[in-house]
């Protein structure tokens, strides 16, 4: 997953997008979403940054 696209992720999911619509319009599995959503969870949220580029 590139960076680009946790920061898609994030924008989605903080305008309250479902996993689902989330996976939906980016072309990804919904269960990618939600496993990258809780790998790269804090207590404020979800954090893009805190994901290490692969």
């Amino acid at each position: 997953m590139t960076q680009n696209q946790r920061y898609q992720i994030y924008a989605r999911h903080d305008l309250g997008m479902s996993r689902r619509q989330i996976a939906r319009e980016l072309g990804i599995h919904n269960s990618t979403i939600s496993r990258e959503l809780r790998r790269n969870a804090t207590t404020s949220g979800y954090d893009p940054e805190q994901a290490s580029p692969q």
